[in-house]
């Protein structure tokens, strides 16, 4: 599993033009799910997602977490993550998971970020042609994989 999160003021998700997901102040998650994640794999990022602590405190130290500051969460699916461009200038997708895989873990995920923030969060659809906007607040982007755990 390998999610991208990026501290946000605001964002908003479309689809066809209507509004599916927006948050204020919180994180914007996007999901990439590989064909060997498992339920370990989705607790682990849950709950580091959760406590990471970037945003900033009263002393303009990011000290703080999604939780501590009472932020939200937008998650959108993203199978371009697990994007190969080894050969050629076509990328290959061969190792994001097919969506029959992909779509209970990642409403598992969705699940679990819920649990582990105690409120509900905000998602696009997965498979949807989706319009992303956002705010990057700082800008904060980290990435985090589940298979490179030792590096986070």
């Amino acid at each position: 599993m390998r999610v991208v999160i990026q501290r946000v003021t605001q964002a908003t998700v479309e689809i066809e033009g209507k509004v599916k997901g927006q948050i204020s102040l919180g994180l914007l998650l996007l999901v990439g799910i590989t064909a060997d994640d498992t339920e370990e794999d989705l607790k682990w990022m849950a709950g580091k997602i959760a406590g990471l602590r970037i945003f900033s405190d009263a002393d303009a130290k990011m000290n703080l977490s999604l939780q501590d500051v009472q932020g939200d969460a937008l998650l959108i699916s993203q199978f371009t993550l697990y994007a190969s461009t080894k050969k050629g200038n076509r990328p290959s997708y061969v190792n994001a998971a097919p969506p029959a895989v992909a779509v209970p873990l990642y409403e598992r995920f969705v699940v679990l970020m819920e649990q582990a923030l105690g409120k509900p969060v905000q998602t696009g659809e997965f498979g949807a042609d989706m319009k992303v906007s956002l705010l990057n607040d700082g800008p904060v982007t980290i990435i985090m994989d589940t298979k490179q755990k030792d590096l986070f």
